[in-house]
């Protein structure tokens, strides 16, 4: 590869990567270019520009989505399994209630963002904002509570889930990527998220509810405010039902912790608490909770299965060009110009996972691909620099990749419609609080960062 403009080597690497990432802003922004297609364009694109072989150029695209699929779509497609039959048996709405119940009517919205944070960590955020923006419709009907207070109080507890906390598969990469531990992961995320979706959610919610005001379409509040007669599954085994592989994956992380690495028992438990082991399981118990005993037959278990995986395909073809995308990046030698960059410079890869994932998250509009890209990018450099938590890195890339949603977003336009919102006020609404959402979960990872 030739250097232009008289830049060094990683500096024309760099420059690339820059003009890589702005190419692809402008064909999905402008051009309104398919995401699945200017990923591939702009990997291709970044491999010429690099000087990498033609050959080699196929090859990695086809690793780097290969690489990432394999584990994904597994986990992807339990998680929607299991979220489907969560809504199918009213699970998320025996939730909801339980939960307005306890907190009470006037803080409602308090309650929508833990229902989202539980009933999220199974589900992909697109699918949790369409499972459960029928019971804002709900509640807001019944209490008279702001549809905006209520609505963006649920989407920052669902997308603060999506973007840190395992088993969700963004996190789950990275936590591979990474080499960080599953539980200690899970266990530091959950420090990090609820103060965070707190302040972007409830409290950014309740502000700028009062600025901006919006009443569901008609139609939309007649469809999910109808009244159903059916028997909703019982709190407890709800709750239990879609945290067990949570459950299972922090029994391994203990089990490691006290016995040794060729202990029969550490051995079983940590095939059981594995992410896809411990999703299967959950999933297997959940045709029984939330199937069976709710007077479900196999064929529409079988229905309901199958239903779910259709409208999650773009995502996972999405994912998989992310995973090529990023392949190209580290084969061309981005990453190890930006960790020869991060080291010159003394750049904390902490702050550099953050700033990369805000990067990536505002050209290609998914927290997936922004988090899958960065992680891979930054581990080799972290891996130079010992002492960083693999931990606080999975997060700190986790909160880059929440920040900045805007039009390319496929989450901006669903919850755009749900709430029945312009662009101009779903930028103050929703992109707003996915930034405030980012920025607080970043400033708590570098509080953690001081004692970890």
């Amino acid at each position: 590869m030739n250097s232009v403009l008289g830049l060094s080597h990683n500096a024309s690497l760099l420059l690339y990567a820059v003009i890589s990432i702005i190419g692809l802003i402008l064909l999905i922004a402008k051009a309104k270019m398919n995401p699945f297609v200017a990923l591939i364009v702009g990997a291709v694109f970044m491999g010429l520009i690099a000087g990498m072989p033609l050959a080699d150029i196929v090859k990695a695209y086809q690793e780097g989505v290969a690489s990432v699929l394999g584990f994904i779509a597994i986990v992807l497609g339990l998680g929607t399994m299991l979220g489907k039959l969560m809504a199918e048996s009213g699970g998320a709405e025996r939730v909801a209630k339980t939960l307005v119940r306890v907190f009470g009517e006037k803080n409602v919205h308090w309650a929508m963002m833990v229902v989202a944070i539980i009933c999220g960590i199974p589900v992909f955020i697109q699918v949790g904002i369409v499972l459960l923006f029928p019971l804002v419709f709900v509640i807001a009907k019944h209490t008279g509570t702001s549809l905006v207070k209520i609505g963006i109080a649920l989407v920052a507890g669902l997308a603060v889930v999506h973007s840190l906390i395992p088993p969700h598969p963004a996190a789950m990469l990275a936590v591979g990527i990474f080499n960080a531990n599953i539980g200690k992961t899970i266990f530091l995320a959950l420090i990090v998220s609820v103060p965070a979706a707190a302040l972007a959610g409830p409290l950014y919610g309740t502000w700028i509810s009062k600025r901006i005001t919006s009443e569901a379409s008609g139609e939309l509040m007649a469809q999910f405010t109808e009244t159903r007669e059916r028997e909703l599954p019982g709190f407890g085994i709800t709750l239990f039902t879609i945290l067990l592989p949570v459950i299972l994956m922090l029994i391994a992380t203990v089990v490691d912790l006290v016995l040794p690495a060729t202990h029969t028992v550490r051995l079983v438990i940590d095939f059981i608490g594995s992410p896809i082991i411990a999703l299967l399981i959950a999933l297997l118990f959940s045709l029984f909770s939330f199937g069976y005993a709710r007077g479900f037959s196999s064929k529409e278990l079988l229905k309901f299965t199958n239903d779910c995986l259709g409208p999650v395909a773009s995502i996972i073809l999405l994912i998989g060009a992310g995973g090529g995308f990023n392949k190209i990046l580290t084969a061309s030698g981005v990453g190890n110009a930006i960790a020869a960059f991060a080291q010159e410079i003394h750049l904390s890869p902490l702050i550099l996972a953050f700033a990369i994932a805000g990067l990536i998250r505002a050209a290609v509009g998914s927290a997936t691909v922004a988090m899958t890209t960065a992680a891979g990018i930054v581990a080799p450099i972290a891996a130079t620099m010992p002492g960083v938590s693999p931990e606080l890195l999975v997060l700190a890339t986790g909160a880059g990749s929440i920040i900045l949603s805007h039009v390319n977003d496929s989450g901006f336009w669903i919850v755009k419609e749900y709430l029945n919102l312009s662009v101009q006020d779903t930028l103050k609404t929703w992109t707003v609080m996915e930034t405030i959402l980012g920025f607080a979960a970043f400033a708590m990872v570098m509080v953690l960062s001081m004692f970890v």
